[in-house]
């Protein structure tokens, strides 16, 4: 006699990636010769500083071995020059856990602040994965609702203190925003770090994107305030989109808190270590020219503004601009999103080409949320923006299921 056993119930409770869910179907279209836009995921096309390929070019340590848990004391002192170039100069290296992308710091900082059953507050839109890593730690996101119509800017102080109950353990915000393009102002960051003070909470800063801020905005990093709420106060960061480094998975988990720092590095050493060859690719960023992020930031901000005033042209379609990040939150005159998007990739066709943006209810932590809007990464060359833009407008058009 068998018997079947039955799978965790936790595992059928982990959503599915908005980002990737659709692309069996994208595969599909390719398959057949269409050209698809890719405008679903934060890949850039922007080229890898050189003086981290040439590490690849050079390599000659034969066996390719484990690394230290905490992380490459390289990579850490290169990390450690990073900050303390952004005037953070009280950071020391044992402030700094190296992790296997943004994604472990997100996991970890849960791991690390949450009992299973409490609850952390976050806005949304929200980075999906936020959701994804909520259910594997057994946390439950409570999600306090921005709008385009203030341009996903944070509420005020009375309305996110109403949110807060005995459960609630932590507040986590991703600045300049993923998904949604936002840089959150100083004004807003200190009343942040005022309620975690008073409530007793810790704060998750995801900051994966603070060198891309436009229009003269500046990005107010929680590390300004971590000596004020030393125990609270957490930063999460990745070498992914500083440096077009996304198959390098590494990140940083910094703070303050011993105790906290204690225990992420008992996770990092049961899983080892993060990458030998990763950490010495970026551990070049302290080689990286200025001038590189300065032609990064100003083609991003370009494309920022292809895409925002081809889409505000187009009837029916909601965009406030992006300060921020290279993601939009776009509202659509569909009903259903994910509906459109998958009958982009699978029936619509234009010169034979068509492209692939995200569903945005899987940004949300609240059900129902999101049903008309999709997120839309701006990290194509203009010429593709350009074109998708008109691939677009010409799919609302005809679209059959408004």
């Amino acid at each position: 006699m068998s018997t079947t056993t039955g799978v965790s119930s936790r595992l059928a409770n982990v959503p599915a990636s908005p980002i990737r869910k659709l692309v069996p179907f994208a595969t599909a279209a390719k398959k057949e010769g269409v050209h698809v836009y890719h405008l679903n995921i934060g890949d850039p096309d922007i080229k890898t500083p050189d003086v981290m390929l040439e590490v690849l070019h050079d390599w000659d340590k034969n066996p390719i071995g484990y690394d230290q848990s905490q992380g490459n004391p390289g990579f850490l002192d290169a990390m450690l020059w990073y900050y303390h170039r952004l005037g953070f100069t009280f950071l020391e290296t044992s402030h700094i856990q190296v992790t296997t992308g943004g994604s472990e710091a997100i996991s970890m900082a849960l791991f690390a602040t949450c009992n299973p059953g409490d609850e952390v507050l976050t806005f949304e839109p929200l980075y999906t994965n936020y959701n994804s890593y909520a259910v594997v730690n057994g946390v439950t996101l409570k999600g306090i609702l921005t709008t385009s119509d203030t341009g996903f800017h944070l509420p005020d102080r009375k309305t996110i203190e109403a949110a807060i109950t005995d459960r609630t353990k932590a507040i986590l915000i991703c600045n300049p925003n993923n998904p949604t393009g936002t840089v959150y102002s100083a004004d807003e960051i200190r009343m942040l770090v005022d309620i975690a003070k008073e409530k007793g909470l810790f704060l998750l800063s995801d900051e994966v994107y603070r060198e891309y801020t436009y229009d003269g905005r500046e990005h107010v990093s929680l590390l300004r305030f971590m000596q004020e709420i030393p125990d609270s106060a957490i930063v999460l960061d990745s070498m992914s989109k500083r440096y077009s480094l996304c198959g390098v998975r590494l990140g940083t988990l910094v703070t303050l808190n011993k105790e906290v720092l204690r225990g992420v590095l008992a996770i990092a050493q049961g899983r080892l270590s993060s990458g030998l060859v990763d950490q010495a690719i970026a551990a070049k960023l302290v080689d990286v020219p200025d001038s590189y992020m300065e032609e990064v930031h100003k083609e991003y901000m370009n494309r920022r503004d292809v895409l925002y005033e081809g889409l505000r042209s187009i009837p029916g379609v909601v965009i406030p601009k992006p300060e921020g990040a290279f993601y939009t939150i776009v509202g659509l005159p569909v009903a259903d999103s994910e509906h459109f998007c998958q009958w982009l990739l699978t029936d619509f066709r234009d010169n034979n080409e068509t492209l692939m943006i995200a569903p945005a209810a899987g940004f949300y932590a609240t059900p129902g949320m999101g049903k008309n809007e999709v997120r839309i990464a701006y990290v194509l060359n203009i010429a593709s923006i350009r074109r998708s833009v008109e691939l677009l407008k010409k799919a609302l058009s005809i679209y059959p299921s408004k």
